[in-house]
């Protein structure tokens, strides 16, 4: 190949062989010319393959062993999923896939499953319908290569696919069905659409299960999902923004999404033929790639004219056009602040290279904060700060229920949360502070008594109290409102913290006493929001604090004073 597929490091990784094993063995899907092609991978793809074959070399006794169990890949439609994915698995039933030892040289050495059990490969999905449009036709085709001579005895018909040893099947919807059926690798396919109403939650776990008893591993195939549907293609996401968190150990989970950048103008031909060269990357059909450098030259074959065509058509649904050509994570009917919206700020933050918060930068606080629930999922407790000069958010700390027994009974420890606003007040000028008293009226009041005097907004009386219900509902309206332009029209920046972000997409406009307001989904719902509340409270706080002229003062030769 003219490239050489980087591998960050160079960690042991089978990938190689199986990038190999694919072009000698595999015919590419038919275009129409009768004539055989072998199955080669694009460059995106096999980093994509070196990453998900990675190898822990002190796994299995220095034997090696496979790191990644769980993999995701999410593209936009036509990018060419289903038939890399269909060239996984028959990797997987017949490669060499699994770690075997060391060659002479140190290399890793890749056994087919066949040597170890007898391989099951599964193709699942929540339709047979959609099992056999997607990832089943291309599998039939790749198997009309040299594979059927240098694997005799491997037999692709209609409704399966033997093999020398062990099967590739597609899998019926039903998870009850497959309970017993060990596979060593399943695809699923379109998990965006994979829900607990059509068995998709239960169907994934039961193939998650069996896949971890052997050591095998799963790989997701999921256009964009639409944040609140509860998908499985959701709740991995959740799961890789914990991982990236730090809050899930060990990783074994390969969580690979591109989405064209938030800022693409789909009225602008410029920005929008850049934001599908970069969601579609190898596979777009220009001279030079947008994802590589030096850049790929060879064209793909997503004509991204076309897509441009698709997504201003003015009988398309723009928010499901985003979703499946640009593999934006939009919104929900009712979401206040869209994923691609938040991200637009971050990258702008990012272009015009907006310096982090500073010790001794002149900030304002907004908090918002639980006390714990005897059941269900407890809201988290939010710190979050708003530099005053040019509106920058960060995330001081937020505090949320462990999982599992040690999150039973939990409350958030208001030490720590009183610790963490005094170092706030130690390290910057702080200038204002809201906090939503509800259930943290005692505490407010203490920081009201201990900081006041340093506060310069705010009534006299209380600096701090703000509430965001009862009696509020109005001007909290307008914090709503007016938290929702500045991200829209990029007056705003943020530091991009995972937390922060899971809870801005996650909150749902409502209607409380004729006024708009933002919520959970629902009341009980392990969605929180408490981080994004807790910003919407600093902006206001700063909105109020450049009102007093508040914004241009000079911090050089600031120095705290002392907490009483």
């Amino acid at each position: 190949m003219p490239w050489k597929p980087t591998f960050e490091g160079e960690r042991p990784t089978l990938g190689y062989d199986v990038i190999d094993w694919m072009a000698e063995n595999l015919a590419a899907p038919d275009t129409g010319s009768g004539r055989y092609r072998p199955y080669i991978v694009t460059r995106e793809q096999a980093e994509f393959l070196l990453r998900f074959y990675e190898i822990d070399p002190e796994g299995k006794r220095g034997q090696g062993k496979r790191k990644i169990r769980q993999g995701v890949l999410s593209r936009p439609r036509g990018w060419g999923k289903s038939p890399f994915l269909a060239a996984i698995a028959c990797a997987e039933a017949l490669g060499p896939v699994v770690p075997g030892g060391w060659d002479a040289d140190g290399q890793p050495v890749g056994i087919p499953w066949s040597e170890i059990r007898t391989p099951l490969v599964l193709v699942a999905a929540v339709s047979d319908k959609q099992v056999m449009r997607n990832s089943w036709t291309p599998i039939l085709e790749l198997l009309e290569g040299p594979v059927l001579d240098n694997y005799p005895g491997t037999e692709p018909l209609g409704g399966f696919v033997n093999l020398p040893s062990g099967r590739i099947e597609p899998m019926p919807s039903s998870a009850r069905s497959i309970k017993g059926a060990r596979a060593v690798f399943s695809i699923m396919d379109q998990t965006e659409e994979w829900v607990a109403t059509n068995g998709g939650l239960r169907l994934a776990q039961v193939l998650r299960d069996n896949a971890t008893k052997i050591g095998g591993s799963t790989l997701e195939s999921p256009n964009a999902f639409v944040p609140g549907e509860g998908s499985v293609a959701e709740e991995t996401a959740a799961f890789w923004s914990a991982i990236v968190e730090g809050r899930k150990v060990p990783n074994t989970l390969l969580y690979d999404h591109r989405e064209a950048p938030g800022d693409t103008d789909i009225d602008d031909d410029a920005s929008l033929l850049h934001g599908l060269a970069v969601a579609y990357g190898d596979s777009a059909d220009i001279d030079e790639c947008v994802i590589h450098d030096p850049p790929c030259i060879r064209p793909g074959w997503a004509d991204l004219e076309d897509r441009m065509n698709s997504i201003r058509s003015p009988n398309g649904d723009l928010q499901m056009a985003r979703g499946n050509f640009l593999n934006q994570i939009t919104h929900a009917s009712d979401q206040f602040i869209a994923n691609y919206e938040w991200n637009a700020v971050y990258a702008e933050k990012l272009a015009r290279d907006i310096p982090e918060i500073a010790a001794g930068d002149t900030v304002v606080l907004g908090f918002d904060g639980s006390r714990g629930v005897k059941s269900g999922v407890a809201d988290s407790t939010a710190l979050v700060g708003c530099r005053v000069k040019d509106g920058h958010l960060f995330l001081v700390d937020v505090w949320e229920q462990p999982e599992g027994p040690k999150g039973k009974g939990w409350t958030p420890p208001a030490d720590q949360v009183d610790a963490a606003v005094a170092q706030c007040f130690k390290k910057y000028r702080v200038v204002g502070f809201y906090a939503d008293p509800a259930r943290w009226e005692g505490w407010v009041s203490t920081w009201e008594a201990r900081y006041g005097e340093r506060l310069q907004i705010g009534p006299k009386a209380h600096p701090i109290e703000w509430w965001m219900t009862g009696g509020s509902v109005m001007k909290a309206e307008r914090a709503f409102l007016s938290f929702q332009e500045a991200v829209v029209q990029k007056e705003l920046s943020h530091d991009g913290h995972p937390i922060l972000w899971k809870h801005t997409v996650q909150g749902r406009r409502r209607i409380d006493h004729n006024h708009l307001t933002v919520k959970k989904d629902f009341p009980k719902s392990p969605r929180k929001i408490d981080a994004f509340i807790a910003a919407v409270l600093a902006w206001q706080a700063r909105n109020d604090a450049v009102a007093k002229g508040l914004a241009n003062v000079d911090n050089r030769h600031y120095v705290p004073k002392r907490i009483r």
